[in-house]
């Protein structure tokens, strides 16, 4: 690929002539395979990525779309350098936090974020663009964690919740240079112009949320750049702005990440601001790191006293609540039976920590910790999922919704008959097509899985078994290619 004029004149003068030779080599070559296993399901004996505990190296790239596998939220595919963000969550977040993943979608670094968190903590995936969002929310269910809420909400939405997160992860848009060799798209998009709208609208992102965030919290800032205007020149005016300090992390020299790039030795005729201000972070260049090209830099919000009211209370969602009770004209259509029976689907040492309620024809669960937290949230964004949705009433009948079948830590074991059905069987039932079950099959809802892993709920009716896969998450290919490499 040709690379922009532009591009290489700005980069080669951030890095030795020597160092952009070598990088300009690694983006003609073909990029690594990395997948993030999920631990709640599966484990595999493949070359690990140093810096993330269940990320690893694909000797080579997997048919992902006819993977039952990958289906089931076996596991995730996600670029091994953005995995990095794992560091920050051990090595700052040793207690329970409310998380906001601010650009969220599809969900890489959201369900690797769910994944590290310390248990009893919220994650917040947020995501601008609506389709998107769906998109997001359907990665969370896959990945069976519970204590997720998904909004489809813009930066600026989140002004009225105050002092709200502990942590927030703004994994802003950019210019892209990190993935030119993944994504030709990148390079014809790229331009100095769009470079200097990237930087003014990542502050943008910044000024919206950071009144969100609480003194003493944690804002990880992260592009897929290598451009100084869009990282240090960015972090820099978070300092400056709002007082931010910036935060060091603890790495390995075998990791080969390169530091500030306006700082280099003792000669700061290109530093912005004093010595003083130069702030620890973290570039990934794929001719140095096995992945793509990342940026990510830690600062904590200053403890002070402004913006400590936080948005909720739990007075206000509590009468909410009883109006809610007292507005409700038309009586419920879920029965204290329905109730009775799915609570009876969820694992008994689980439920006190949840809430079962009921929206409309649906029953879910949520974190019972956090329901204040749900009902400010309602006040200002649109939620598109929260928490897991157990089942929906249709006529008499209660059927179990397929983000049980993907909770692992919420679905009571031995609840439903389950059938281990064959990798054919699997893709017909992610195709949403019929499946043939044993004659030895019982009649009711029955829990297909693929190499004892969940993959989703059907109704046996006995001649055939009505598939209960998601509409909008089958798979639309009606071939299947010659060569199927699976995990």
């Amino acid at each position: 690929m040709d690379l922009p004029a532009s591009f290489t004149v700005y980069t080669r003068s951030l890095l030795s002539d020597e160092e952009y030779d070598k990088l300009a080599v690694a983006i003609q070559q073909e990029p690594p395979v990395s997948i993030r296993l999920n631990k709640l399901r599966v484990d595999s004996p493949l070359l690990p990525v140093p810096w993330a505990s269940d990320g690893f190296y694909l000797d080579e790239r997997l048919t992902f779309t006819f993977d039952p596998l990958f289906h089931a939220g076996g596991y995730y595919v996600q670029e091994a350098s953005s995995m990095f963000v794992e560091q920050v969550l051990r090595q700052y977040v040793t207690e329970p936090v409310v998380m906001l993943d601010l650009c969220a979608a599809p969900g890489g670094k959201s369900t690797h974020a769910r994944s590290v968190l310390p248990e009893g903590s919220l994650l917040v995936a947020n995501e601008v663009i609506r389709n998107r969002s769906q998109v997001l929310a359907e990665n969370l269910t896959k990945w069976g964690h519970p204590d997720v809420v998904v909004t489809n909400n813009a930066p600026a939405d989140f002004s009225s919740l105050l002092s709200f997160f502990d942590v927030i992860l703004t994994d802003v848009p950019c210019s892209g240079e990190g993935m030119f060799r993944k994504d030709p798209v990148a390079v014809e998009e790229w331009s100095p112009e769009n470079v200097e709208i990237c930087w003014q609208r990542q502050r943008r992102i910044i000024a919206d949320i950071w009144p969100s965030l609480k003194p003493g919290g944690i804002l990880i800032y992260s592009t897929c750049t290598y451009n100084t205007k869009e990282d240090e020149e960015n972090v820099h005016w978070i300092q400056q702005e709002f007082g931010a300090e910036p935060l060091a992390l603890e790495i390995r020299e075998d990791w080969n990440i390169t530091g500030n790039l306006l700082y280099k030795g003792s000669d700061d005729s290109k530093a912005v601001g004093n010595s003083e201000q130069k702030a620890p972070v973290y570039h990934f260049f794929p001719h140095k790191t096995k992945g793509e090209g990342f940026f990510l830099a830690v600062l904590r919000k200053p403890e002070t006293e402004e913006d400590t009211m936080p948005a909720f209370s739990s007075s206000k969602s509590k009468v909410a609540k009883r109006k809610d009770k007292k507005g409700g004209a038309t009586p419920s259509l879920v029965s204290k039976e329905h109730l009775n029976i799915a609570k009876n689907w969820l694992n008994e040492e689980k439920l006190p920590g949840y809430i079962v309620s009921v929206e409309g024809t649906k029953i879910q669960v949520f974190p019972q910790q956090y329901v204040d937290e749900l009902a400010a949230m309602k006040q200002s964004l649109k939620i598109v999922s929260e928490g897991v949705g157990i089942g929906e009433v249709k006529g008499k009948d209660l059927i179990p919704g397929h983000a049980l079948a993907m909770s692992s830590v919420l679905l009571r074991q031995g609840v439903f008959a389950t059938e281990d059905i064959t990798y054919e069987q699997a893709i017909a039932y992610l195709r949403k097509e019929a499946i043939a079950l044993p004659a030895t099959a019982p009649r009711g809802y029955i829990l297909l899985t693929y190499r004892n892993i969940p993959l989703g709920f059907v109704k046996n009716i006995g001649k055939r078994a009505n598939n209960l896969y998601p509409q909008e998450w089958r798979i639309r290919s009606g071939y299947l290619p010659d060569e199927i490499k699976t995990l």
